[in-house]
Formats: structure tokens, sequence, C-alpha cells
């Protein structure tokens, strides 16, 4: 039977764990992020790949830094045949690479060498980009740089967020890992070098740019929402009040009112953008307040408002 070390943490990484198991896999030992609090009641929450893992009565190790930690020995004696991740968060050290008897690979949520890095998925629908997939590589000391053994791509629909593409790039990455696995073990297939040439980048999203800025179009603010829903959401300042937006639509018509202004507030609320273009918000959070309808919000503070004034800031 193969033996592996699973490395991953988020709710991606959950259907790949449980596909090994449900394939006859050997899971020595599971390695996911620590405990962390959540919420706002600052509640110590496991890791979906820990929940699961316990589930499943396997082992599970959460060092807070994998390569200066007490654990990094004891999962090199285990000497796996196969080291594999998906959606980690940790940079792995050579030596534990190295354990592994076969190989170590890495299920990775992009066609690369485009989107190397922690959030290829937020950066396809930023960049508003028609089509995403999975990688399966070789793992190595640069930031998602091996070789890549299979790929496989989705299509990105114009419904898809951050949320549905998780989602559906997981069951693609468990499927074509499931498939590829069996030929790297018996050396059946040919590792291909990544382009350099078309390498690009996908750090992690920062708190800059989770605001939602007037210098965009109404479709790259819509991209934005997408990529961010459901975490951690995008907002923008509504009279100086954070508005966060969950979903919205890019309107058919165009404005020739300055970027930020009120289009419209009767059965919709739409706002004005970069180049003429108009955002129609459809569901939003308000600061300390649920999530709502637009219809919930102009029964609300939304009627309020009036078309044809810069209602929001920069500042």
């Amino acid at each position: 039977m193969t033996t592996v070390i699973f490395l991953g943490t988020p709710t991606f990484a959950v259907p790949i764990l449980e596909g090994l198991l449900a394939k006859g896999y050997d899971i020595k030992a599971v390695v996911t992020q620590p405990d962390k609090k959540v919420g706002r009641k600052q509640v110590l929450t496991a890791s979906p790949v820990k929940k699961a893992a316990l589930e499943h009565g396997l082992s599970v190790y959460q060092p807070a830094h994998l390569s200066k930690s007490a654990e990094l020995e004891t999962l090199m004696a285990m000497s796996p045949d196969l080291i594999i991740t998906a959606a980690y968060g940790q940079f792995l050290p050579t030596k534990f690479l190295r354990a592994a008897r076969i190989a170590a690979v890495n299920v990775h949520g992009s066609l690369l060498p485009k989107y190397r890095g922690g959030a290829p998925i937020q950066y396809a629908l930023l960049n508003g980009d028609t089509q995403t997939g999975i990688t399966i590589m070789e793992m190595v000391k640069e930031m998602d740089a091996g070789d890549i053994y299979s790929q496989a791509a989705l299509q990105i629909m114009p419904e898809d967020n951050a949320g549905s593409l998780f989602e559906k790039l997981s069951i693609l990455g468990r499927d074509l890992l499931l498939d590829t696995l069996p030929k790297i073990i018996t050396h059946a297939i040919e590792k291909q070098p990544q382009d350099p040439t078309g390498v690009v980048f996908s750090p992690n999203i920062s708190k800059a740019q989770e605001r939602i800025t007037l210098d965009l179009t109404a479709e790259e603010a819509n991209n934005k929402i997408r990529a961010l829903n459901p975490d951690p959401g995008a907002y923008l300042m509504l009279n100086g009040q954070r508005l966060k937006i969950w979903q919205a639509k890019v309107a058919d018509e165009g404005t020739s009112l300055p970027a930020g202004s009120l289009v419209s507030n009767k059965n919709r609320f739409a706002l004005s953008f970069a180049e003429n273009s108009v955002l129609e918000l459809l569901e939003v959070q308000p600061n300390g307040k649920k999530r709502m309808s637009i219809k919930d919000f102009l029964n609300g503070q939304g009627k309020n408002f009036v078309p044809g004034e810069q209602i929001v800031s920069e500042d």
C-alpha cells in the first residue's frame, strides 16, 4: 500500500484528502495549520482538514512553523512514498520534500506558470479570466516552480465567485490527482518544466485590495467583488461608512455622472464607476449589520440617498 503524508488546511483540500482515502492510500499523517480564532467571538476553530482527518481517525500535526518544529523529524522518519500538499499555507523545507521515497506532489489551483502563489483562484477572478484549472506539480524549494505532471482546465462562468471556484477546482484537483498518481508511482509520466516567460504571481490578498476604489470600471469592481466572496469580502465607503458588497452586476447603460455617484435608487441601487460605467449592487452588508438583499437595503437607509449625488468616498 502506498504511504502518504498529506498537508492541507482549507475546505479546498478536504475532497482531495478524502479521495486519497477512498482509493486506499495509507495516510500516515495529516499536517495542517494550527487552530485559529475566528468570528467576532474569536472562537478557537480547527481547520476543515483537521476536522476531516479526525473524523477518519488520522494522526494530525499542527506546527506553527514546520521547518522549525519538533514534528519535522517525526514526519521525516515516516519515510512516506508520497508527500502530497493542497493549499497547506507554509513553505516546506527541502529536506522534508526529499523524505518522500517516490515524489513530493502539489495540487495547485491554476494553470501554471500563471498564478504562482497563495491566491491563484482570487487573481483569476480579479483579472477577469475566463479559464482557470488545476496543476499537479512536483514540489521544489522555489514557490510553485516545480515541473508539471498534469493539468486540467476549467471555464470560469459569469456567476462564479471565489467560493464556487474553490468548490469546482477542489473536485477537479481530486480527480486529476487520483488519475495522475498511479503514473507517478510507476514512472509512467514525464514531467514538463514550466515556461519561465509565462510566470505570473498571485500573492495573498492584502487589506488594501479589499477596498473598491473609484478608479475601477464597473466590470473591474464586479471582478473584485467576485474574487473576494466569501472571504474576506470587498467593500466601498458609502458616505464615510463601510459597506461590504457581496454580489453585484454590471449595468447595460452608461452614465455621465462622476465616478462614485448614485445613478438610481428606484427599485435598484446603481453607482457610477470609471469610464462612465454603472454597477448595480445586489447584496450588501452595512457596517455592524448582517448581509441583506438590495431590496432590504433600499427599504432602510438606501432610500435616503439622492440620485446624482456623489456618495462613494475615497478617504
